[in-house]
């Protein structure tokens, strides 16, 4: 079996809308139950194979320089699609995300 490295794990940062709302609710303090919410997340692409355990570490090697320590990892499995495109019916790809949630006060600081 080949070793996966942390760049196969992790494909790409995931940069929606929903995603910033989700990096920016530790500087939210209008609502008292989002106030509670002081650790920085960030939203990530990752490999369907790949578990919990696997997605902290390759977070934690690709941020080595950034001394991050990841807290929790939620993932979901995104389902594909049905797309029209040029009156042809399609299929979206699907895809697994992660949901980071990082150590309070530490920050992966990439403009995106």
């Amino acid at each position: 079996m080949l070793k996966k490295t942390p760049f196969d794990i992790i494909k790409n940062r995931r940069v929606t809308e929903k995603a910033r709302v989700c990096e920016q609710l530790q500087f939210n303090s209008s609502n008292p139950s989002v106030k509670k919410c002081d650790a920085p997340k960030a939203v990530f692409v990752v490999d369907p194979k790949a578990n919990k355990f696997e997605i902290a570490r390759a977070i934690e090697e690709i941020y080595a320089d950034k001394k991050v320590k990841v807290v929790s990892v939620n993932t979901l499995n995104m389902k594909s699609r049905e797309r029209i495109v040029r009156g042809k019916l399609g299929k979206t790809r699907g895809f697994k995300k992660a949901i980071v949630t990082f150590r309070a006060g530490d920050s992966i600081d990439e403009k995106v």
